[in-house]
């Protein structure tokens, strides 16, 4: 953390962390929000990061380097959400990994795993490396092997709504990548920034539903936050797309 106040970024935005101090600043910050888990836990917590790190190490998420939104999602839960479930926060960190980078974590799956297919043995990977739940909830959160024949954005919707209904804490994981994915909009440029609107905003609804839901595991207060925040995100897609006035 040198250079890094400590004590600033325990009162920053987290966006604006992004913003100053960059990949390093997340990952400065993330350790200042990890420090109320216990040591086994906080041990658990720094190898995901280091896993989600070398996984993403090559990708680009627009202007930054991609692990910066893991780290968000992952930082938002806590902070936030007021979170203390180290297995959610670790599937938080790995939420795209499954996805991204299964042919990298099926080099390490058994021949019996690779030969049930790519993904599945991904999957299995990161039950064994951290537990089964990780490793559902990750599933849970993973975009499906989309159909050509149909419209893709349709389809990532159906996943989300049919994925959710089943475990309330994927919600709480795909509400954070929501909340980066969409309020956060307004940090992307270039042509994804209307096609990611256009993509997100028909869900927002259902989130919205989804966040207030007796089942789903978080308080009241922290709902409450949620929904001022897609509501904001709604704000955004309606502008970026021309639907304001």
């Amino acid at each position: 953390m040198d250079g890094i106040e400590r004590g600033q970024l325990k009162v920053m935005p987290i966006h604006a962390v992004t913003e100053v101090y960059g990949e390093a600043g997340l990952h400065a910050l993330f350790d200042v929000e990890i420090e109320a888990f216990p040591d086994g836990e906080r041990a658990t917590l720094k190898r995901a990061e280091r896993v989600a790190s070398r996984l993403h190490a090559g990708d680009k998420r627009v202007r930054e380097p991609y692990v910066n939104h893991l780290l968000r999602v992952a930082i938002r839960i806590i902070r936030h959400y007021q979170v203390r479930d180290a297995e959610v926060v670790v599937a938080a960190l790995l939420h795209d990994a499954v996805e991204d980078h299964p042919a990298d974590l099926a080099d390490l799956a058994s021949d019996a795993e690779r030969a049930a297919g790519e993904r599945y043995a991904a999957l299995a990977v990161l039950a064994r490396a951290f537990t089964p739940r990780v490793a559902n909830l990750i599933a849970a959160v993973t975009n499906p092997d989309y159909d050509p024949a149909r419209d893709r954005g349709e389809q990532y919707r159906e996943h989300v709504v049919e994925s959710l209904e089943v475990d309330p804490w994927a919600r709480v994981i795909k509400l954070s990548d929501f909340t980066d994915n969409g309020v956060g909009i307004i940090h992307t440029t270039g042509p994804k920034v209307r096609k990611a609107s256009a993509k997100y905003a028909p869900l927002v609804p259902q989130l919205r539903e989804f966040a207030l839901r007796a089942d789903t595991p978080l308080s009241d207060e922290v709902k409450e936050l949620i929904v001022k925040q897609l509501d904001l995100a709604t704000e955004r897609f309606r502008a970026i797309l021309g639907q304001l006035g």
